[in-house]
């Protein structure tokens, strides 16, 4: 059941990406957890994301800026080595807290809260109209990369401040897209380096199967986006999305999912 529940949101979702804003990674990551621990929900949408980047360099790969990709994709690259590192190591740490729900006792490990707090707050960046429009000139890229990278590395989650920072450095939207695409691309990759040392062992290849579908319907979606949604801005859609995300975000960082 899990594949089929997968398989069919990251394919709806990489219709909406393309063009929309909307961010893969922070979709799928809770659909993981639902399945999953949570580390292991990230490295899975990781693997979906990465081969789901490849295809789009494939389409539009070709448009990104090179300066662009210096100054913006190096630092992202090495801030997602130390974003990667600090979810390994804070995976085994002890629950952050507990407490009593009836005769029930609910355990909140350390890395859900953080990782529903990261969901919450880039959730609400798709709400608040300040920080939907925040955009920074073009000589905070390095800083931009670093931000992106790091929380990327951390969380999966990196659309939102990697848009922030591009969207005002002079790319032409075509540019903006492929550049964002490749920066995704090779934090994705480098992420995944790291993931893979601790988290194949706690299951990734064992559910092989479930990456398969998943990564397959992500690149039918955008497919399919690319074709049709070019020109569409979807934003009351998105602002439902983004209050789902913070329920769902609410229930995983209070232990009641």
């Amino acid at each position: 059941m899990e594949i089929i529940i997968v398989s069919l949101i990251a394919f709806l979702v990489a219709i909406l990406t393309f063009f929309s804003g909307f961010g893969l990674g922070t979709i799928l990551t809770p659909v993981f957890m639902f399945f999953f621990p949570v580390e292991l929900s990230i490295a899975l949408t990781g693997v979906v994301h990465f081969f789901n980047n490849i295809f789009k360099i494939i389409l539009v790969g070709r448009q990104a800026n090179r300066e662009a990709l210096l100054k913006f994709g190096l630092p992202a690259v090495i801030a997602a080595l130390v974003g990667s590192l600090i979810l390994i190591n804070i995976a085994e740490a002890p629950a952050l807290f507990t407490y009593s729900m009836g005769d029930s006792l609910i355990e909140v490990s350390t890395v859900k809260f953080i990782i529903s707090i990261l969901l919450i707050i880039f959730a609400s960046m798709d709400l608040i109209p300040f920080f939907r429009e925040l955009t920074f000139d073009k000589n905070k890229l390095p800083i931009g990369g670093i931000l992106s990278g790091f929380f990327g590395g951390l969380s999966g989650n990196q659309g939102a401040l990697r848009s922030a920072f591009l969207i005002k450095s002079g790319l032409s939207k075509e540019a903006f897209i492929g550049t964002a695409v490749v920066v995704s691309t090779f934090v994705d990759f480098t992420r995944l380096s790291i993931y893979a040392t601790r988290f194949t062992q706690a299951g990734l290849i064992d559910n092989l199967n479930l990456v398969i579908c998943a990564t397959l319907a992500g690149i039918t979606g955008s497919f399919f986006g690319n074709r049709l949604l070019k020109k569409v801005t979807l934003k009351r859609l998105q602002t439902i999305v983004a209050i789902m995300l913070i329920l769902v975000a609410l229930g995983f960082g209070s232990g009641l999912i």
